[in-house]
């Protein structure tokens, strides 16, 4: 006899896909895609400013898009003066995080506090903790069966 496992993949998606869809409700009011949502984010964590190669690297690697998924996003941000493509003198390519990046992040991630409290609030933390180390155990299997 097999028994079902308590979490399976089908549930995992299902979340993603119901959290996924208040998200991009967020960032359609707000003139933001998914992708430019997640470059906005690095942008942000890293100060302000990457080189442009670590920062396509890192997004298609996360996102599990190609190179020209993460350009296309760049040149969006980039139109809407978010974002800012440069090199300096002698220098590899950066992205920089403009001011209105700035308050563009700020905006988006007010936003994102208000959804975590609405459907994370009144979880116990011991819960949310197995949880977060259950998922990202699976996330690294996933990777890994992806890199092999």
């Amino acid at each position: 006899m097999t028994t079902t496992p308590t979490l399976t993949g089908q549930d995992i998606g299902q979340a993603e896909k119901a959290t996924r869809a208040v998200l991009d409700r967020l960032l359609a009011r707000t003139g933001t895609g998914f992708h430019g949502w997640v470059i906005l984010n690095q942008l942000s964590a890293a100060g302000g400013v990457m080189d442009a190669a670590g920062l396509t690297s890192r997004v298609s690697h996360g996102l599990k898009i190609g190179p020209a998924d993460v350009q296309d996003a760049l040149s969006e941000l980039g139109g809407q003066n978010l974002v800012s493509e440069g090199s300096p003198a002698g220098g590899a390519a950066q992205v920089t995080l403009m001011p209105a990046g700035r308050a563009r992040f700020a905006q988006v991630q007010a936003g994102i506090g208000e959804i975590t409290q609405r459907l994370y609030g009144g979880l116990p933390a011991a819960d949310l903790a197995v949880a977060h180390q259950v998922l990202a155990t699976v996330t690294e299997r996933a990777n890994a069966e992806l890199a092999g």
